[in-house]
Order: C-alpha cells, then sequence, then structure tokens
C-alpha cells in the first residue's frame, strides 16, 4: 500500500483521539472569543454610549476580518503547511483579544477586532482539513462533528467567564481572559504532526514516511517500512477559477451558498441574543443564565449529528437540521414568555450547531488535497460576508415595528432556502475516502 492507503487503513487509536483533543483546545479559544464579544457588547454599549448600529460595526468588522483570514490562510497552509498556518493563527487572534481590552474608543476597538479575525477566520478551515487528512474515511464525519463540538464548550466558557467577570471586573478583563490562548501555541508545537498528504504533495517523503510509522506504531500495526508514493501530484499555485471548473463548479456553488446562509443566521442570532434579551427587559445577569441554559443544547445537538452523518449521511443530515433550525428560529421569534423562550431558543441551538458540525465535516470532502484547505478557506470566507452584513442589517430590523419578530422570520427564510439547496445540489460523501472523491 501506498503512504496515504496505509494511514486510510489505520485504526482509530490513542493519536486520533489525542489529535482531535489537541485541535479542539484551539477551536475551543475561537469560540470563547466569539462568545464573549456578545456579551460584552452589552456593557460596553452602556459605558461607551455607543448606538446599535456602531455595536454592529464592533461584531462585523471582525467578521471582515475573518473573510480575509479564511481566503488567505488557507492558501498559506497549503503552500507552508497546515500545522505552522495553524499556530501563526492561534497567536494573532490571541495578542489582538488582548489588545482590545486596552482599547481606549470605539476606532481602536475596531483596528484590534479586525486582527482577532484575520486570525480566527484563518484557522478555522485550517483545522477542519488538518483533521480531515488524517481521520480514516469511515470514521472522519464522526471526528470532524465532534470537533465542532469544542464550540459549545468555548461557548459555555465564554457565558461562564462573562456571568463571573463582566458584571464584577468589566469588559476590559473579558478580552484579557480571550488573549490566553497564547501559551497553548507551545503545546501545539511540541505534539502536532504535519499533515501527511500535504507532505506528500510537497515532496517531503521521508517526513511523511517517518509520521505513518509512527502512527502504525502508536496503532498497534505492523509497521511497513517500505515507502511506496501514490500517484505523483506536485506543489503548485492554486487560482480561485480552479475552484469552478469541472466537477468543483456545482460543490462551490452550493459550499457558498450554505456558508453565507448558515454563518448570516447563526451570528445575527447568537451574537446579539444577550443584546436583544436585555432590550426585551431581562437584566444582564437573567439573560446570562438564560444564554448558559441554551448553550448545554448545544451539546447533544453535536452528539446527535456526530452519529447520524456516519448512519444516514451528510447530505440528508446537514438538510433536516437546517429546516430544523428555521422552524426552531421562527418560534423564537414568536416566544413571549421565559418557558418558551428556553424551549425554542435550546432547539434552535441543538439544530443549528448540530448543523455547523456537519458542514465542517462536509465542506473539505469536496475538494482534492492540492487546494483542500483553499477550497475549505474560500467557502469560509464567504460565509464571513453573512456575518460581515448580519450585525448591520438586525439594528435596523429591530428599529422597525415588530422589530424583534421580523428579525427570527427573516432568519427562518434564510435557513429554509439554504436547506432547499442542500437538497438540490448536495451530494453524498458518506464513506469515500478523500482521494475517491476527487479523483
Amino acid at each position: 500500500m501506498d503512504l496515504l492507503a496505509r494511514l486510510e487503513q489505520l485504526p482509530v487509536s490513542k493519536f486520533h483521539y489525542r489529535l482531535l483533543l489537541l485541535v479542539g483546545i484551539g477551536w475551543l479559544f475561537d469560540a470563547m472569543d466569539t462568545g464573549l464579544i456578545g456579551f460584552i457588547m452589552t456593557t460596553l454599549g452602556k459605558e461607551w454610549s455607543l448606538t446599535p448600529a456602531q455595536l454592529g460595526y464592533v461584531v462585523s468588522i471582525g467578521f471582515v476580518g475573518m473573510a480575509f483570514g479564511a481566503m488567505y490562510a488557507g492558501f498559506l497552509a497549503d503552500r507552508f503547511g497546515r500545522r505552522k498556518v495553524f499556530m501563526a493563527t492561534l497567536i494573532l487572534y490571541s495578542v489582538a483579544t488582548a489588545l482590545c481590552g486596552i482599547s481606549w474608543n470605539l476606532t481602536s476597538l475596531l483596528v484590534f477586532r479586525f486582527f482577532v479575525g484575520l486570525g480566527l477566520g484563518g484557522q478555522l478551515p485550517i483545522a477542519v482539513t488538518l483533521v480531515s487528512e488524517f481521520v480514516p474515511a469511515r470514521v472522519r464525519g464522526r471526528f470532524i462533528v465532534l470537533l465542532e463540538s469544542f464550540w459549545a464548550v468555548g461557548w459555555l466558557v465564554a457565558t461562564l467567564v462573562a456571568y463571573m467577570f463582566i458584571p464584577r471586573f468589566g469588559w476590559q478583563v473579558a478580552f484579557f481572559i480571550g488573549g490566553l490562548p497564547i501559551f497553548y501555541v507551545f503545546a501545539l508545537k511540541k505534539l502536532l504532526p504535519e499533515s501527511v498528504p500535504y507532505l506528500i504533495v510537497h515532496n517531503r517523503v521521508e517526513e511523511a514516511h517517518k509520521v505513518v510509522c509512527q502512527l502504525e506504531k502508536l496503532s498497534g500495526v505492523a509497521v511497513n517500512n517500505d515507502i511506496v508514493l501514490p500517484e505523483k501530484k506536485t506543489a503548485r499555485t492554486i487560482h480561485l477559477s480552479e475552484l469552478w471548473q469541472g466537477r468543483f463548479f456545482k460543490r462551490t456553488l452550493m459550499l457558498w451558498l450554505i456558508w453565507f446562509g448558515i454563518v448570516f443566521s447563526y451570528y445575527g442570532i447568537f451574537t446579539w441574543l444577550p443584546k436583544l434579551m436585555t432590550e426585551r427587559g431581562y437584566d444582564i445577569i437573567k439573560t446570562f443564565e438564560y444564554v448558559l441554559m441554551m448553550t448545554l443544547a448545544q451539546f447533544p445537538g453535536y452528539f446527535s449529528a456526530a452519529w447520524l452523518v456516519e448512519k444516514i449521511g451528510r447530505k440528508i443530515t446537514l438538510a433536516t437540521y437546517i429546516a430544523a433550525c428555521a422552524v426552531c428560529a421562527y418560534f423564537f421569534g414568536q416566544s413571549d414568555s421565559v418557558m418558551q423562550i428556553l424551549i425554542w431558543g435550546s432547539l434552535l441551538s441543538f439544530f443549528n450547531l448540530g448543523a455547523w458540525g456537519v458542514l465542517y465535516s462536509y465542506t473539505p470532502e469536496l475538494y482534492p488535497t492540492e487546494f483542500r484547505a483553499f477550497g475549505s478557506g474560500w467557502a469560509a470566507a464567504i460565509g464571513r460576508m453573512g456575518g460581515i452584513i448580519a450585525p448591520l442589517v438586525v439594528p435596523m430590523v429591530m428599529t422597525q415595528e415588530n422589530g424583534y419578530v421580523k428579525v427570527f422570520m427573516m432568519f427562518a427564510a434564510v435557513l429554509v432556502a439554504v436547506a432547499v439547496i442542500i437538497a438540490v445540489l448536495g451530494e453524498e460523501t458518506k464513506g469515500h475516502s478523500l482521494q475517491e472523491l476527487n479523483q
């Protein structure tokens, strides 16, 4: 067997779970930072007397950075390695987040938030690509959904940090805590391996063979000392037009539309949720408590999706969860009691975050090694455009009569459109190796 076939045939071992944990903790830190800004806005807006539009800029500028980060980090990861760029993005957003804590006015905060977004946007598609290239096809979808479940842990940490520190010590402390992940780079440098497919494409065959032999040893299978290469592929400059050629045209169109819709709805809902709830009369402590309860519902959403994605496939799981999310968004907007808010909000978290897990599993499977991170990065970048627009649209809709209800009707309509796109353009990838999908 060649090196990639040997990697594909490995049994799931402690290495795969260690890789999931290593990359997942980085993912957790991403979510913590993203979650904190939603809670910080509630306090920051009052302290600095910011208008809803100005608060929208604080959120949107992060997505501008995320869009650029996703575009260029994918290119850099395909050129210089998944591992190096993953660590570089972690350093960037950690430093920028800590600097947000010393912001002296709105302009300085916007500048720092742009660089936070640059790091965050770059890290997520690279993390998925790295894990996808190590995990066998038979469990790849499940592992990527479990990787995405670390997002719920990070959001939970953000909620707890906001609950315990912001009311007592101010919003600045939350940003300083968000800068602590920089110290995690030392663990990544020691324990995180480089992607075998990447090493092969870049003619670093001895390194790739050494990694595969180490994994065979860790997995308890016979170590093969013979080096057999897969079909020769060489590193080259990738152009955006390649994502729109041949069989990739339909895949790219579908992914860009899905990413835009799901990011628009997710960040429009969850980033503004603490602010929307306080404006409906709930005090800040109660709002934190309600959001914490909704966040806990994300975990069964991820775990159910992780099971279904290998049982019934990516396409039907993703379409079903998105459609259910649309229903929940509509009824959440109609809720007028605490019980209704908690029920529909929890179901919204359940289905929305489960769908995110499937999408992160689905995206890198649709592109070959040479531009997997590049293609995934561009899909994420287009999604961030939705993240830029949503925080600006929400305050405009909220000023209208029955604005709160209209906001969630808008998100429900977008999610219905996304579910239809998946049903029409999607293709199933369950059980296929990455090589089979892109031959």
